[in-house]
């Protein structure tokens, strides 16, 4: 039995501080990665849990029993394992990929060694996960996306598998009732299809709609068996400027709760064994917890303290857990009812800096943004750390790359411009400048404002952004050159046009939707919003960092943008990874945050050797484990990656190398 190292158990991102340097590292700088994360709790028997840890750099898959406090490693993947869950008969199940993110559900007894191992169901083909679902009873429900479509399939745990249905297209399994008889699949929230509900023979039961123009709706799950009530199926709608809950039940249909809104994004979750619902409010760049009573028809807060919580989840015999942070203070796992929870990885010692945040006037409403300044600099260098999505936003949270940055001597600066979440529906479908350009528009306002404060130097400010932040970064390098003197981009769009051809159904949707058509229909919106339309006009250097095996932001149109940049002769580094748009490697993770840090140092503060080659990424200290809580109990669902939450097929990142997934409520 092994426990995990509590320096990198579950981990999220990485951050510089003093120690002894390895090999290749800056002298007194060791980098420790971590993702936090919830575990996951078995229903009928809470004490047995599983999670993702650090396990020599990688993100593995452990077990957890409450009651010795002892932890066991379960998977062992060269790649890492990042999506997990635990049954009602407390098995364990993870998703076993190939490099590519194909792969096929595996599960084992609690206590099982690899000899015990078993496909969810036999013979399902490989594909990427699109939700698990599992029921008391050993029912499970498994989708799986290839060729542009998605594959719903039934069976009894370890036995073969049914064929329910195929979607073409985004689709996601958003919940299975716990008998077994109905099926919720999710499809774009704005769709004819954005919830299906079928019996496992694939007899459509319902089809529920959404509305483009303000009405989209998810799924969120089937009520669990424990609280003594018939068939319900969670849902959230976007009604004019408030996101509602509501239930779908067989023979009567959907009903909202118009007792039951909020006028930010919502993500919600049955308790698992009365009657109550647990609401994660998304609130001007922190949260808010709640509990809604449907037989009372009330809604109460849940206290929690002022900050962000990255995940919050309801536990037999009313605890809640909820994994807690603010930009001063890392994460830390709390249960109301005292359960001990897995050793959390995070760093020693206070987060330096001065943590503050700035309205700044914009024609939409003011902007809203985060700062970390370096104590006693002041006007000082500052970097722009641009989040991604777009539907996401910056909390008031612990950022390892902010972490790094302050402590070198950077401020950092992040903008929750319009088209991010938090805000209201109003903000975030606010792009009167056009796709990009509106963001763009909101980065340079607040550099403005803030040099105007005396706060960052009108010298020495750049942009750091990854996946849709990378996009959002190169574009304001060529559309509004003027303000940047370093720019890095990390997993960007650099054509939309082309991304969007090679990209995934979802994400093909997303632009389809976000431009008003494909790039054959409104060819001249994409050119519009494209960085690679603007190349002539950059100034600053940049450093782009792409991945071979991206389906997200596809490799060959980076490609495309780096030639544009040599033939107009414009300064530029590449660094190539051999990795997804996610990665469950923390030395990939390590070796971009040490290269960008060495640029921006360069660029920004003329230190340092130009030139020099990008470190080995093997080399350094790398602890990581990247996760997303992949398994809930009771007939409640997996989702799948960035299906974390009912609007997921954005373009995720925010910093460093990876997707920043914080399990956000994006309505």
């Amino acid at each position: 039995m092994t426990r995990p190292s509590t320096a990198g158990t579950p981990g999220r991102t990485a951050a510089a501080r003093p120690g002894p340097a390895a090999d290749g590292e800056r002298p007194g700088v060791r980098y420790h990665t971590y993702r936090a994360e919830l575990p996951d709790v078995c229903a009928a028997d809470p004490a047995r849990m599983v999670f993702t840890a650090d396990a020599d750099g990688r993100c593995q898959v452990f077990t957890w029993d409450a009651r010795t406090g002892r932890a066991r490693q379960v998977t062992d993947r060269p790649g890492g394992t990042l999506h997990c869950a635990v049954d009602h008969d407390a098995h364990v199940w993870w998703f076993d990929e190939d490099a590519d993110g194909h792969g096929q559900w595996q599960f084992r007894p609690f206590h099982g060694d690899a000899g015990t191992d078993r496909p969810g169901l036999e013979g399902v083909p490989a594909g990427a996960p699109r939700g698990l679902g599992l029921t008391p009873g050993g029912t499970v429900a498994v989708a799986t996306a290839a060729a542009g479509a998605t594959s719903l399939h039934i069976g009894q745990r370890g036995g073969p598998p049914r064929a329910v249905a195929r979607f073409e297209g985004h689709a996601r399994l958003a919940g299975i009732s716990p008998d077994g008889l109905h099926l919720a699949v999710g499809g774009p929230a704005g769709s004819d299809r954005a919830v299906t509900v079928l019996s496992p023979d694939g007899t459509v039961r319902a089809v529920l709609r959404g509305d483009g123009d303000g009405g989209e709706l998810w799924a969120l799950g089937f009520r669990p068996a424990g609280t003594g009530r018939d068939t319900e199926l969670l849902l959230v709608r976007r009604r004019r400027d408030r996101y509602v809950l509501g239930v779908w039940r067989p023979g009567t249909g959907a009903r909202l709760w118009e007792w039951c809104g909020f006028d930010t994004e919502i993500t919600a979750s049955w308790y698992p064994d009365r009657d109550g619902v647990l609401i994660r409010q998304e609130r001007h760049g922190r949260s808010l917890l709640h509990r809604a009573d449907p037989g009372r028809r009330t809604v109460g807060a849940v206290p929690t303290p002022p900050g962000t919580l990255l995940a919050a989840a309801a536990r037999p015999d009313g605890d809640v857990h909820y994994l807690w942070t603010s930009a001063a203070q890392p994460p830390r796992m709390v249960s109301t009812a005292g359960t001990a929870l897995p050793p959390l990885g995070t760093v020693d010692g206070a987060v330096p800096g001065e943590h503050r945040e700035l309205w700044t006037p914009g024609p939409d409403g003011p902007v809203h943004s985060l700062l970390a300044l370096p104590e006693g600099l002041s006007p000082a260098p500052a970097v722009f750390l641009v989040h991604g999505g777009p539907a996401d936003h910056d909390r008031d949270a612990y950022d390892g790359v902010v972490h790094s940055l302050v402590a070198s001597g950077f401020a950092v600066v992040r903008v929750n411009y319009r088209g991010s979440t938090g805000y209201g529906p109003r903000w975030r479908h606010a792009y009167p400048a056009g796709v990009g350009l509106t963001q763009v528009q909101d980065l340079v306002s607040v550099r403005t404002d803030l040099v105007r404060r005396g706060l960052v130097r009108a010298d020495a400010t750049a942009l750091w952004g990854t996946s849709w932040g990378g996009y959002l970064a190169l574009l304001a390098a060529g559309a509004a050159p003027g303000p940047w003197r370093a720019v890095v981009a990390v997993k960007p769009v650099a054509d939309c046009a082309a991304a969007h051809r090679a990209g995934t159904p979802a994400l093909r949707a997303l632009d389809e939707r976000l431009f008003g058509g494909t790039p054959e229909q409104v060819p001249e919106a994409y050119a519009r919003s494209s960085p690679v339309s603007y190349v002539a006009q950059v100034r600053a250097p940049l450093l782009v960092v792409a991945a071979e095996r991206d389906d997200k932001c596809p490799p060959e149109q980076v490609r495309r943008y780096l030639d544009a940049l040599t033939r107009a002769d414009v300064r530029h580094e590449a660094m190539w990874l051999d990795t997804g748009h996610d990665g469950y490697d923390g030395r990939h993770h390590v070796a971009v945050l040490r290269r960008a840090l060495g640029f921006l140092d360069r660029e920004l503060r003329r230190r340092g050797r130009p030139g020099r080659p990008a470190p080995d990424p093997g080399s350094g200290s790398a602890q990581t484990s990247r996760s997303v809580r992949s398994g809930v109990p009771e007939g409640r669902l997996a989702p799948a990656p960035g299906d974390d939450h009912p609007s997921a097929p954005e373009r995720g990142g925010h910093h460093a190398e990876g997707r920043h997934q914080q399990r956000p409520a994006d309505g």
